[in-house]
């Protein structure tokens, strides 16, 4: 993916925490009484067993799911009683699986970002028009602009779909696997555009990930989930253990140093 130069003058972005937060689905309680308190202007990386609670969490902190119990703040307010476009020019959610409109292409859904910063009209703005053209050049995927959205392998669907929400402008970004359906280099491309995101805007960033060695290096901030709870939580070297990989995934694993940026590299038995 190409370097951008993302706008450096935002304000800092607001905080983003849950308190006492337990959520369900159809009375099947998934998180039940979690709190947790997000670094600000940092990279969290959320990682766990499958089933563990990681994707109900962040659609919690990201208002698509009620709380049953306890409250997401971000700002020191309660997400629930803000207006929805006073969130979403604050905070973007990518879910794991999103879903375009059928025929839309990829330049008009990269588009629908702007929807938060224009007015009861949505009139289309010179700075809507730079900030998409940002946001496609930073993903590599302005030479698919005019294409439609479902002629695109798996691969270039996430990349827009990244696109999308860049050009939303968020100060806090939640991802649910935002590596799905990239081979290694894309998802290294797609982590160094996130690094770069958080380096040069400041921007919150919120993700779940499967593959804990890329969650290690490219993290400020690790939480490691187990039914439904925290299990631990703090810097990738102190929370991402041999103890922690056997009490979260049930496996047995050496953890070394990582050669080239000294985090810890979880290794198998």
């Amino acid at each position: 993916m190409t370097t951008a130069c993302f706008d450096a003058h935002l304000a800092a972005p607001p905080t983003l925490a849950a308190e006492g937060l337990s959520l369900a689905y159809d009375r099947r309680a998934v998180v039940d009484g979690l709190s947790l308190e997000l670094p600000t202007g940092r990279i969290t990386s959320i990682v766990g067993a499958n089933g563990c609670g990681k994707s109900t969490l962040l659609r919690g902190l990201g208002r698509l799911l009620k709380p049953a119990a306890g409250r997401v703040l971000l700002g020191g307010a309660d997400i629930s009683r803000l207006a929805p476009r006073a969130v979403a020019r604050d905070l973007a959610l990518l879910p794991q699986s999103p879903v375009a409109p059928e025929g839309i292409t990829v330049a008009d859904l990269v588009g629908r970002g702007r929807s938060p910063h224009q007015g009861l009209f949505r009139r289309w703005t010179a700075e809507d028009e730079r900030v998409v053209a940002e946001a496609l050049h930073a993903t590599d995927t302005a030479d698919l602009a005019v294409r439609r959205v479902d002629e695109l392998s798996g691969g270039q669907r996430q990349r827009v779909w990244i696109a999308m929400v860049l050009a939303q402008q968020p100060r806090v970004l939640l991802l649910d696997e935002p590596t799905t359906y990239l081979d290694l280099a894309h998802q290294v491309e797609v982590l160094e555009l996130l690094a770069r995101l958080n380096a040069e805007r400041g921007t919150t960033i919120v993700m779940v990930l499967h593959e804990l060695n890329l969650a290690a290096r490219y993290s400020d901030h690790m939480v490691v989930m187990g039914g439904g709870r925290v299990l631990r939580a703090g810097v990738p070297a102190d929370v991402l253990t041999e103890a922690a990989v056997e009490e979260a995934f049930g496996l047995a694993a050496v953890v070394v140093s990582d050669p080239v940026t000294g985090g810890p590299l979880v290794v198998p038995r």
